[in-house]
Formats: C-alpha cells, sequence, structure tokens
C-alpha cells in the first residue's frame, strides 16, 4: 500500500463544538446534517428545522441522487452533485463536516463523506458520535435555518472508489477484489426479510464476506478504535493490504466499511453503489446466496 497523508475521517463533538462558538464556520468549514429515516419513522427534515447544530444545512440524500435509476440510491452525476453542494455553500476549499441523528450515533453520514470522496473532495470528516453525543454532551443546537452563500464546486468522479454491475460480476470469475457485505447477518444469510422491500429477497452476493456495520460502532455511537476495527478486519480474513468492494443494500452503510478500513490507514477501498437491490434484480440467479423461503411469513 502507498503511505499517504491521510485527511482525518473523524472530527471530535468537542472540537466542532469550539469550532461553532469560536464562529469559524463559514466557506472554509461546513457542517452538514445528513440524516434519513425509514418512511413511517422519523422525519429527518422536520428534525433539523426543528434542531440542529448551529450553522448546519440539510443534505438531503433523496434530493442529491440519481432519481432517473430504477435502483435505490445511486450517485448523481458530476453535474448534480457540484451544482447541490455549491447551493450549501461548499467550495473545493472547504473542510465538510457531516453528521445525522442516528440512535446507532451514525447510519448516513458516512455515505455522504464518501460521495464527497468519490468527487474528488478529500477534505471530509464525519462527526464521531453524531448528533447523539452532541446532545448528549450539551453542545448548541439550533431551529434556525442555514443560508449559505453559494459557492462553485467542480466535482470530478473517482472510478477507484466505485464499483458497477459489471465489475463486480466480472470479479466473481477474476477474485481481484474482496467483497465484504455491510448488512446484518439476518439479512444477508436470508433468513430475515429486508426492511421496507417489496419484491426484494435478501441473501448476498456469492463469495462475498459479512461484516455487519454495527460492530463498528461502540455502545455509545462512537466508531472503535483503528486496533479494534483492525481486529475485526482479522477476524473475519479480510486484508487490508489487498483491494477490496464493500456492498449492502444499496450503497449506504458499504461506506461504513470504507469508513472503518480508512481509520485503519485503507483510504481505497470501493463502494458497489448498486449493491444488493441491483445485484437481485440483474445478476444471474447462480451468483445470488440466500436461506430465504418465498412465500413464507
Amino acid at each position: 500500500m502507498v503511505h499517504q497523508v491521510l485527511y482525518r475521517a473523524l472530527v471530535s463533538t468537542k472540537w466542532l463544538a469550539e469550532s461553532v462558538r469560536a464562529g469559524k464556520l463559514g466557506p472554509g468549514l461546513r457542517v452538514l446534517d445528513a440524516s434519513w429515516y425509514s418512511p413511517g419513522t422519523r422525519e429527518a427534515r422536520k428534525e433539523y428545522l426543528e434542531r440542529h447544530v448551529p450553522g448546519a444545512s440539510f443534505f438531503d440524500i433523496e434530493e442529491c441522487r440519481n432519481a432517473a435509476s430504477p435502483y435505490e440510491m445511486m450517485l448523481p452525476s458530476e453535474a448534480d452533485f457540484a451544482h447541490y453542494v455549491g447551493r450549501l455553500g461548499i467550495s473545493n476549499q472547504t473542510h465538510v463536516v457531516v453528521y445525522d441523528g442516528d440512535h446507532l450515533g451514525s447510519f448516513y453520514a458516512p455515505r455522504v463523506w464518501w460521495m464527497f470522496r468519490v468527487f474528488g473532495h478529500r477534505t471530509v470528516s464525519v462527526l464521531n458520535g453524531g448528533f447523539r453525543n452532541w446532545l448528549k454532551e450539551g453542545h448548541p443546537v439550533t431551529s434556525e435555518p442555514s443560508r449559505p452563500e453559494p459557492a462553485n464546486f467542480e466535482a470530478t468522479l473517482d472510478r477507484s472508489l466505485l464499483k458497477t454491475y459489471e465489475q463486480v460480476l466480472e470479479n466473481l470469475e477474476s477474485k481481484r477484489f474482496q467483497l465484504v457485505d455491510a448488512r446484518s447477518q439476518g439479512r444477508y444469510l436470508g433468513t430475515e426479510p429486508e426492511p421496507d422491500a417489496v419484491g426484494l429477497d435478501p441473501g448476498h452476493i456469492r463469495g462475498s464476506v459479512n461484516m455487519p456495520f454495527v460492530d463498528f460502532l461502540t455502545e455509545d455511537g462512537f466508531e472503535k478504535s483503528p486496533e479494534e476495527l483492525r481486529a475485526l478486519f482479522e477476524a473475519k480474513k479480510v486484508n487490508l493490504a489487498q483491494p477490496l468492494i464493500a456492498t449492502c443494500r444499496k450503497g449506504v452503510t458499504a461506506c461504513h466499511i470504507a469508513l472503518a478500513a480508512y481509520l485503519c490507514g485503507k483510504p481505497d477501498v470501493a463502494v458497489y453503489d448498486g449493491s444488493w437491490f441491483e445485484w437481485f434484480h440483474r445478476a444471474p440467479p447462480e451468483t445470488r446466496v440466500s436461506q430465504w423461503q418465498r412465500g413464507k411469513a
């Protein structure tokens, strides 16, 4: 692995609170609330309007995606991403800090972290502990929406961090990349249903290894230490010195694998954006492994 200086993937709630207090938020430092919840549970934008980190803008993952794709949460084009984040006051010189309000501490924030990186932006960090710990520690919140001055952002897709259906299919034969699935064991095995899914059986891509993303987080919602993360990869016989593709259901929690590997010094994990949702609908049946029994309750 080529040694390179990695930008800090995590910032602490204390660091961000001090930055807010010192008035450092602006063109050089922007904060994004990237919360998203399953329909019928919580309302992310409503919660943002009620309380958020002072100066934070709402990053709507539903708006910043390829809405024309038949698959879930696919990346937008370079131009669409650049336009979207530019409207949030983000330029190529901005340090971006992303958080979400999930009870786990982090859920969608790593996806947005990866999106910036796949579009060529390296100065991006996840708020370690998320909004859950920001509140728990008593840091300030506001209901005032952020209205940043628009900025110019130029996006350049880094194809080394993104894998397509065709590339993953080819990899089944070449085995150039290790393939790691971030979903729960039950969904990976096919013993539990895919939540909120119609016409999508659980299961996994043949040859993939299961590393549930929740294992990367502590009970308090923080990222585990690099030493603990390395031990998790080692326990699954995933070699961080070798190429790695992360997958899940729709390319979201796969980004937790990319983040965990990054914290271990491996910045080149690629994400299969279509993930299981695309694979289930496109791949040959013999490449899908599942214990699911059709028609079962």
